[in-house]
């Protein structure tokens, strides 16, 4: 449906709602107590991730999307710890302090990976100053496209009809995950996701997809909400309109735990909704998002990677694009296995019939041919303010897409030499007229018994030349 990632860096959402920490406590379980029959667990780490609106906004910075935080904490290390957490990554955090208040954490503790007990410390309903968030509220409104209401059910979102009319009047497309039975709450949003469960919950039980796509216009008119996105666990998702019905089928291979996945689709659908995607394209994304997070532990996020490469349908394949850490762990896997590695690198802004012939003949030399590709920023050190034509995504998903190449990864410096020094392939390749002691990483690479080969490039092709003839053109 779509060939790249799209910018989610264009987007700018507000998100609003119950904020809370997510805390594990994790070690081995290797014995009965002996003052009561429950496992005595042994705690070896202690890890803190964002839970509730938090992770939403934490998903949508993880993705590049500009996200402001609205919320409610207390005054204590639970508030500051979720505060720290959320701006080492990006998130503009606009919270209500309420000295009187207790921040809501939860924690569990876990024992070969598997949760023994969650204990709860919250407040509920929260008790602050609802004009104080209102306030934070229309501060943000003319700065984004979006707004997210995140709602756990724990108070933060009272007035959540009176903030959802302030943010349409302000012109801004409005996606809340509900809870509770009253919809009333959530007139005129634009978009609500609740799981079956919650859906069913409010309108009943389903018989058959017909009585559920029935129910379900029937909400959004009785509430005057145009869509719904219905997350259907294992049957994968249902988007309903007044004249549309879009389902897609589960991504997820392994489900490891469910934990935070709603918190990812809402996410994803608001980025793609502030890029004025289609609602199909954006819930495609979502879905595959979706997919990513329940094979991971605890509240996860999804990277732009890790989307790009379930996009291409290789997220779990040994092939395609790779980040410098997964790439340095195929390579000692290939490497164990007797196998030539070969690395070339270049910006390969518009890809033609030389670049092919030159990649050809470089994984002749060995068994896995891996290209480095400069960052945009780095192709517009080396070639000026107009290039790169195409983005660093667009490059690579090219590239990855040839018969010959098993890897592609970024690299962000001018040249490659300390990526070539961390990985030493085989064999380095490079087009064009250069002595082995120039080429970048070249030194580093014979020293570990690796050498460098200068392959001539193909007469008459070359990027600049075809920038040159599309000019003539126009």
């Amino acid at each position: 449906m779509l060939a790249i990632t799209p910018e989610f860096a264009k987007a700018n959402i507000i998100v609003i709602g119950d904020v809370m920490l997510d805390r594990y406590w994790s070690g081995k379980a290797a014995r009965i107590s002996p003052e009561a029959p429950v496992p005595v667990v042994q705690v070896k780490t202690i890890e803190d991730r964002v839970g509730g609106a938090g992770n939403v906004a934490l998903n949508i910075a993880k993705l590049g999307g500009k996200v402001t935080l609205l919320g409610v904490i207390g005054d204590d290390i639970e508030g500051r710890t979720i505060q720290q957490l959320l701006e080492a990554e990006g998130v503009v955090c606009e919270f209500v302090v309420e000295k009187s208040l207790r921040s809501i954490c939860k924690l569990r503790v876990m024992a070969q990976h598997q949760q023994l007990i969650r204990v709860d410390f919250e407040e509920s309903p929260l008790e602050f100053n609802q004009e104080a968030l209102f306030a934070r509220l229309r501060r943000y409104l003319p700065e984004n496209q979006v707004l997210v209401f995140s709602d756990y059910g724990k108070g933060t979102l009272a007035n959540v009809s009176k903030h959802i009319h302030e943010a349409k009047q302000a012109g801004l497309t409005v996606l809340v995950d509900p809870k509770g039975l009253d919809y009333r709450r959530y007139a005129q949003a634009d978009v609500i996701t609740p799981n079956l469960a919650e859906f069913q919950a409010v309108v009943g039980a389903c018989q058959n997809e017909q009585d559920l796509v029935e129910k379900g216009r029937k909400l959004l008119v009785q509430h005057q909400i145009p869509s719904l996105l219905l997350t259907r666990g294992e049957a994968g998702m249902t988007l309903v309109q007044e004249d549309e019905v879009h389902s897609l089928p589960a991504q997820a291979k392994d489900v490891f735990d469910v934990t935070g996945a709603g918190d990812t689709v809402i996410a994803v659908m608001a980025l793609g909704m502030a890029l004025d995607m289609p609602l199909s394209e954006s819930m495609y994304l979502a879905n595959l998002a979706g997919g990513i997070v329940v094979g991971k532990l605890g509240t996860s996020t999804v990277s732009p990677l890790e989307l790009s490469r379930a996009m291409h349908s290789d997220r779990d394949s040994l092939y395609g694009i790779v980040s410098e850490d997964e790439l340095a762990q195929l390579i000692m896997r290939a490497k164990a296995h007797d196998e030539r590695i070969i690395m070339t690198n270049g910006c390969f802004d518009l890809l033609h019939a030389g670049h092919v012939t030159y990649l050809q003949q470089a994984k002749a030399l060995g068994d896995r041919l891996i290209i480095a590709v400069n960052s945009d920023a780095s192709v517009k050190q080396l070639k000026g303010n107009s290039r790169p034509i195409n983005r660093l995504q667009e490059r690579m998903t090219v590239l990855a897409g040839l018969a010959c190449v098993d890897w592609v990864v970024a690299f962000e410096e001018e040249t490659p030499e300390r990526l070539y020094c961390r990985m030493l392939p085989d064999v380095i390749v490079k087009g064009g007229d250069y002595s082995s002691e120039q080429v970048a990483g070249g030194e580093c690479v014979i020293k570990a018994g690796g050498e460098v080969k200068i392959l001539q490039f193909v007469d008459g092709q070359s990027t600049t030349a075809m920038i040159n003839k599309a000019r003539a053109i126009e």
